[in-house]
Order: structure tokens, then sequence, then C-alpha cells
């Protein structure tokens, strides 16, 4: 309250204006367009910027040392540029080997994604489950840990597929993507021993919830899947800490892609992107350097 010598009156002053938060989602590509969702479910009041470093994508292809100098260096930058108050990072295969070069890197709040394991052993039924990721995760020792930690009483299969994160992409981008190649991809994660079969399906890839609508309708029976995606919102959320009254904010929270390599975007994924909210769009933001 503030006194008013000129009427003699008491008087309400403004509440403190703030920024509105930065969130920093970054991907190897597309896939974390489902966490983003997630994201701006979780805090409309947030800024967010979404990264994707597609000169690199896919990850795979990359030695593990010289992704963790990739994922380092891009970081430098977008957070140079962007000053954010969380990051999250919206890929497996980034979070079980780099996440811990980038916490001691930077003064700054990191989210991972990992296979949704443990929720998946509380979920199951049958005890089958199956964890759908690229091969690298399937390969990674974190993966496995999980496994033995959360869902040892469980029968596992681990699926590679080594295409489904491209198809996502291409769906994406307005490329047909026909069900015979995505059904090779899942086919593997459905398994049955006499009565007993799969009863659920983690998504241990963020490209991957793209497809579920397709996922559900090849499916040859029901199963649970697993995204990851609202847990990694929660947990953002929770580090960000209460919401701000939108009167409070000195901007209108806004949503941004920005992309590492110079390839064109193309009217379908464009489309898309301001879709999920992300009108703005940077390319060429830090490409590979040409060997």
């Amino acid at each position: 309250m503030r006194f008013d010598l000129m009427a003699g009156t008491l008087s309400a002053l403004p509440g403190p204006v703030l920024r509105a938060p930065v969130v920093l989602v970054f991907d190897s590509g597309l896939g974390g367009l489902t966490v983003h969702a997630e994201l701006r479910r979780a805090r409309p009041d947030a800024r967010v910027i979404y990264a994707a470093d597609d000169a690199a994508f896919p990850y795979g292809d990359l030695s593990e040392e010289a992704l963790v100098a990739r994922v380092v260096a891009v970081m430098e930058r977008l957070v140079a540029a962007h000053a954010p108050d969380v990051v999250v990072i919206a890929c497996n295969t980034a979070t079980t080997l780099v996440l811990p070069a980038l916490r001691a890197r930077f003064a700054l709040p990191f989210v991972g994604t990992v296979p949704a394991i443990k929720p998946a052993a509380a979920a199951t039924r049958s005890g089958r489950i199956s964890v759908l990721a690229t091969p690298g995760t399937v390969r990674r020792d974190y993966t496995r840990e999980l496994i033995a930690a959360y869902a040892g009483t469980c029968a596992v299969t681990l699926v590679g597929a080594t295409r489904l994160a491209g198809l996502a992409e291409a769906e994406l981008a307005g490329a047909p993507v026909p069900d015979d190649d995505l059904w090779r991809e899942i086919a593997p994660c459905f398994v049955a021993d006499g009565a007993d079969r799969t009863d659920v399906v983690v998504l241990g890839c963020t490209h991957y919830p793209l497809l579920l609508r397709r996922f559900e309708r090849l499916a040859p029976w029901p199963v649970t899947w697993i995204d990851p995606a609202p847990a990694v919102a929660r947990r953002m959320a929770q580090l960000l800490g209460p919401a701000a009254q939108p009167r409070h904010l000195d901007e209108t929270p806004a949503a941004e892609a920005v992309f590492t390599g110079e390839r064109p975007i193309g009217e379908a994924l464009r489309a898309a992107l301001a879709d999920r909210g992300l009108g703005r769009v940077t390319t060429g933001f830090m490409p590979l350097p040409r060997q």
C-alpha cells in the first residue's frame, strides 16, 4: 500500500514485475517436441527455446567422445544466446552420455530423459515388458542397470530400432511413411509365451511418441505405451518453482525453434512447428565443420 499525499488516501502498488522463466529444450532432432508439448502444458508461463542439433542427427552415428564434445560445444552457444533457467535434455542418448559433462561445465539445473523402466515395471501385469529404443540406448550399460534395479523380476525385451527416429522425422516433415516400415521396427516388441504376452512398451526415444497413434493401430494386441515426457515436465516445473501470475510478467511468454543445421525447413515441417507454438524458426545456428 502507499499513501497518496494529494488525495489523502491509501492505494495499492502494482505487484513486482517478473521475467518469464526460460526453458531450453535440447534434442538431436525433432523428438523433443513430445517433451516440449508437456512442458508447455506444465508451465504455460515459461518462454521455451526448442533446440534441435539436426546438423549432427542421428547421434548414434557419432563416437561417444565426439558426441560429448559436440553437445558441450553446442550448449555453450545456446546458453550464451538464451540464458536459460533450466535445460531439458530431451534425448536418451545425450542424457546417458553427456549429462555429467554438462553438469560439470554449467552452473545450471539440467533435467535428463531416460527409459521409463521403473514405471513400466509397476504397470505390467503379465511381467513382460519391451523397451523400444535406439540401438545406442539398448547397448548402454545405463539401460541394463535400470532394468536390474527396477525390473529384475520382469522379462524385458530390448528392441533397438534402427530407422524409427528417422521415420518419425520424415512423417513430421510431410513425407509418406508406410505401415510396413513402422511394423518392421516395432514387431519385436510383441512377445507371447502361452497366455503371457507383452503388456507394456517403453518408448525409449523421444521421437517415438510422434508416431504413437500409428503404433496403437498397428499393435497386434493392446499394450500400455509409456512416454517419459510427462515425468520430465513435472521435474522441470519443480525446479522452476511456483508459476508467476501472467499480470506480473514483463513479457508474453513465447517459444522458438533453433536448428543447428543449414537445411531448409519445408512448408509441412514449418506448419507442424507452428501448430506447436514454434512460429519463429532459426536455422544454421551451428552446422558441423566441413571435413
